[in-house]
């Protein structure tokens, strides 16, 4: 079962992955899956390419949590990096395959066995009609911004390109955008 994302310690989690503790990315795993894949859906646009995005990021997330820094943002934002980059590299070709110890292939299988998936889906809607809310009562450049980078996954200078505007603009658009989600979110 999920708890909300505030509730959750991303970032704990995350040092204990880096401890080798395999129940936390099974904790990481139950928590953010469902939405990770999302994200991955979102930008490769084919369900089979996006569950193998979802797990390289976590076979990354497992090899990379020691290299996590709190001091440079949370854990969740992290993970959804990962997660984004990722698909990102997917889409434009530049997919590799990761080298996987066998004791990170051991503790991926294990985090993504089992789970509730109707409790999943039915929270993923949930948190998508908010998200769908949120996202109306944006202004168009803002949302537009926000929508090209993170549904499409196009860079901020494809973004000003695109909406012919300034490159510093977009992102002052993108930031004050997700400023604005974050707060309405909540």
């Amino acid at each position: 079962m999920t708890t909300t994302p505030d509730a959750f310690d991303h970032d704990a989690a995350l040092k204990a992955c880096a401890r080798g503790d395999r129940q936390a990315l099974r904790r990481l795993y139950d928590q953010e899956a469902p939405r990770l894949l999302g994200v991955a859906m979102r930008i490769v646009r084919d369900r089979a390419r996006a569950e193998d995005v979802l797990q390289d990021a976590f076979v990354s997330i497992w090899s990379k949590a020691a290299s996590f820094d709190a001091a440079r943002g949370s854990g969740r934002g992290w993970m959804y990096t990962i997660v984004r980059h990722q698909a990102l590299d997917t889409v434009r070709g530049g997919a590799r395959d990761i080298a996987v110890g066998e004791e990170a292939l051991e503790a991926i299988e294990a985090a993504g066995a089992g789970g509730d998936s109707v409790f999943e889906a039915f929270a993923l809607r949930e948190d998508l009609g908010r998200l769908r809310e949120c996202l109306a009562r944006l202004d168009t450049a803002k949302r537009n911004s926000i929508l090209y980078a993170y549904v499409d996954g196009f860079s901020h200078s494809e973004i000003a390109e695109r909406l012919k505007s300034p490159l510093g603009t977009v992102k002052a658009w993108i930031k004050r955008g997700l400023g604005a989600l974050k707060e309405c979110m909540v």
